[in-house]
Formats: structure tokens, C-alpha cells, sequence
């Protein structure tokens, strides 16, 4: 490469970090590290899933030696990560400062991981039960992106609710690319949450879903059009399911007034922007399917779903 080129585009890509200070000023480098935030998904996981996920001990089994370094090592890297985190939304907060803050979330998260387990737990026993051609709850902890994408969540949620800037979608958005599955951190989801299938499944962040819930692959539960942009953060934008309400594959339902009414069945493919009384069926009208045979003139054979 000529020196006088090589010159000439390092210069045009330092014109573009001046032009553009928003993005490059000092204290914007100061976020939480990606491989950091991962590697906690993964310490939480093996934790709360011993031998499992790695080789340190057999499945199902720990020790108090075990569980202790792994305790620690989750208070350490969070409490770093979440200052920066603080840093990053905050500059004017000194490092002490936000690492005294962050040592607070982090005790408060690490009490909550008997409770993370439980709802995991829980989720896992809804899958087990909810699908037949589940062999074991071993095998849908293991396998099933859903639990994945649950457990991520369940994670993420309770930095999210302690107003944790980016980590929380830092999180999920890992969670997301690894299973197709986006549930944003600011969904609130109850006990025995399952997602058969999940990819494309998309739910929004004030999302508010009951227990016992069950949805299918496709399915959204997010906002009305969204053309108000930021004017709209902070309110209810995305819809309500009540307890034991399931959403079949490719259904959207949409808004923040909706709300599905507990016990209510939602079809495959339905575009739902309304309220939905309790144990009601909600259906696409009048969709039909039409198989021909090649060269046939006529249908051999249709029906009504």
C-alpha cells in the first residue's frame, strides 16, 4: 500500500471520529465488554446447573467449595461490568462511586439466584409437560433453545428492574442470536413460561405475561406502530396475557390496551390489536387451503382451518 494513501485514509477515518463526537468521546468507551457479559450467562448457568454446562462436578451435584468460587467470580466480573455500565450513562459518576453502586446491585442479584433458579425450574417442568416428544427435564435444559432464551431472560430481567443501563440487552440480544428468540429484558413473565420451537418468537419490553403461559414459534407480542419513536418510552406499548393463555405459531398480538384474558387461545396467524375476554378462541375467518393436483382442472380435495 503507498504511504501517501495509507496517510490519506487514516486521515479521512480521523475526520470522521471528530465529526461524529457523539459516538468517540473518552467517556464512551468506558461500557461493559461483551465476552465479560456473556462469560456471566455462562458462570449464572453453570452455577445454577452444575455439570451441566462444564466439567467442573457431576450433573446435578456441587460442592460448597464449588459454588462459592463461582459466587465470586459472578460478584467480581458483574460489579466491574455493571460500573462501567453506570460510567457509561452517567460520566460525572467518579469510579468509586459507581463501584459502590455496582457492588450493591451486585448483592442484591446474587440473592436473588435461588429465586432465578426456581422460576428456571419451573419453566423447565412447563416444557417437559407441554411437549410430548420431550424425553426428559435433563434433555430440555439441555437442548431446547426456548430454556435458553428463558433463562437469559430471567437473568437480565432482574438487572434490568435495578436500572442497569446495557447490560440487561446486552444479554438478551446474545440470547437472541443464538436462538432466533427476542424477549426483551423489560418483560415481566411469571412461572412456567414455555416457548415450543421459539424462532421468531419476538416479545416486546412492556410485555406483562401471566403464568402458565405457552407460546409458539413466530409469534409477536409487541407494539402498535411505533412511528412516535422515543416519545413513547416509558409507557405501556406492548399487550397483557393473563394466566394459562396459549398463542399459537406466526400469531401477533399487539398494543399496549391488549390484554388476553386468562384461559384464551389465540390461532396461528391471528392479528390480535383488541382485548380478548377470558377463555375465549380467537381464530382467522374464512382462510382456506386449496390443493391441486398438476394438471388436475378442479381441487381434489380442500378445507377450512
Amino acid at each position: 500500500m503507498h504511504t501517501d494513501k495509507l496517510e490519506g485514509r487514516i486521515a479521512a477515518i480521523m475526520n470522521g471520529y471528530k465529526a461524529e463526537e457523539e459516538f468517540f468521546t473518552e467517556h464512551k468507551h468506558i461500557f461493559p465488554r461483551r465476552p465479560k457479559v456473556y462469560g456471566i450467562i455462562d458462570e449464572v448457568r453453570s452455577l445454577l446447573f452444575p455439570g451441566y454446562f462444564d466439567d467442573a462436578s457431576a450433573a446435578g451435584e456441587s460442592n460448597d467449595k464449588l459454588v462459592g468460587e463461582r459466587l465470586l467470580r459472578i460478584d467480581r466480573v458483574l460489579s466491574e461490568q455493571v460500573a462501567r455500565a453506570l460510567r457509561f450513562e452517567n460520566w460525572d459518576l467518579s469510579a468509586d462511586e459507581a463501584a459502590e453502586h455496582a457492588h450493591r446491585i451486585s448483592q442484591e442479584f446474587l440473592d436473588e439466584l435461588p429465586h432465578i433458579q426456581e422460576l428456571i425450574l419451573k419453566d423447565a417442568e412447563a416444557a417437559f409437560q407441554g411437549d410430548p416428544a420431550a424425553l426428559s427435564r435433563e434433555e430440555v435444559i439441555l437442548t431446547y433453545p426456548g430454556m435458553y432464551a428463558i433463562l437469559v431472560h430471567r437473568i437480565a430481567h432482574e438487572l434490568y428492574v435495578r436500572h442497569v443501563p446495557l447490560i440487561p440487552r446486552l444479554m438478551s440480544e446474545h440470547a437472541h442470536s443464538k436462538t432466533g428468540i427476542d424477549i426483551n429484558p423489560g418483560a415481566t413473565i411469571g412461572e412456567y413460561f414455555f416457548i415450543d420451537h421459539g424462532t421468531g418468537v419476538v416479545i416486546g419490553e412492556t410485555t406483562i405475561i401471566g403464568h402458565h403461559a405457552k407460546i409458539y414459534q413466530g409469534v409477536t407480542l409487541g407494539a402498535t406502530s411505533t412511528r412516535k419513536g422515543q416519545d413513547l418510552a416509558g409507557t405501556k406499548r406492548h399487550p397483557t396475557l393473563g394466566d394459562y393463555v396459549t398463542v399459537y405459531s406466526n400469531a401477533s398480538v399487539l398494543g399496549g390496551d391488549t390484554i388476553i384474558g386468562s384461559g384464551s387461545v389465540i390461532g396461528g396467524s391471528a392479528f390480535v390489536c383488541e382485548s380478548v375476554p377470558e377463555n375465549a378462541r380467537v381464530g382467522v375467518k374464512d382462510q382456506e387451503i386449496v390443493i391441486r393436483q398438476i394438471g388436475a382442472p378442479e381441487p381434489v380435495w380442500c378445507y377450512e382451518i
